[in-house]
């Protein structure tokens, strides 16, 4: 790994945490689960792609088809509640935590390129603005599907006994990844202004001119 500064080792530091609390959110199905108060709960916990049931039955529908067991939520036998089980505010999720994933693949590879760059490289700064960039985006995106699932995923509209459901550690996980996302985003950027900044100072050269201050001879005089 080439020499960096503080900043720059703390804005890896963060963009790794960052990354593995995100990418964990991202595949576990615990975003929101029961609480287990309730001796047969229908709603077990569901995650952005899988969802556990136990003898479910559509209570809106007149369907005679008990769900049960684990499924992706796109599941082929899942069509008949599609409607119930994929509303507008989960959709958006998945989208805005998927848009979040995958700014962090590309930021992953970027900092593994900033890990092994020399500072000496001619796209260095482009590197860091890019990086950080990428970063800030992926938070917002994320930080947006978080609190569209926060404001709305444990509401009485949705799942049933809603009152004994709460938000999981995927959440949690998903939350906190993506709050860590914006602070490593804005080293990158801190970086890349004082590399800026130290080039600007380097590149300045010394003035060739100076005073012959002298005292004067007796011929002068």
């Amino acid at each position: 790994m080439a020499t960096k500064t503080k900043t720059g080792l703390s804005a890896i530091v963060l963009t790794v945490t960052g990354f593995i609390f995100v990418l964990i959110a991202f595949c576990t199905p615990c975003w929101l689960e029961t609480d287990g108060k309730i001796a047969n709960p229908q709603f077990i916990r569901i995650g952005l792609w899988e969802v556990c049931f136990k003898n479910f039955e559509e209570f809106r529908h007149q369907y005679d088809t008990r769900f049960t067991g684990c499924w992706w939520v796109f599941e082929e036998e899942y069509y008949i509640i599609h409607d119930f089980l994929l509303p507008g505010f989960f959709i958006a999720t998945q989208f805005f935590l998927t848009l979040c994933m995958t700014l962090l693949l590309i930021a992953a590879f970027l900092t593994w390129m900033y890990c092994f760059c020399s500072r000496h490289h001619d796209k260095y700064l482009l590197l860091l603005m890019s990086i950080g960039a990428d970063l800030l985006i992926a938070g917002v995106c994320g930080l947006i599907g978080v609190c569209i699932f926060g404001a709305y995923g444990d509401s009485r509209d949705w799942m049933p006994n809603w009152e004994h459901n709460d938000l999981g550690w995927s959440f949690a996980m998903a939350a906190v990844g993506t709050l860590l996302l914006l602070p490593a985003g804005a080293l990158f950027m801190v970086e890349a202004r004082r590399f800026r900044y130290r080039n600007l100072e380097e590149s300045r050269q010394p003035s060739h001119y100076s005073m012959d201050v002298r005292k004067p001879s007796q011929t002068d005089i």
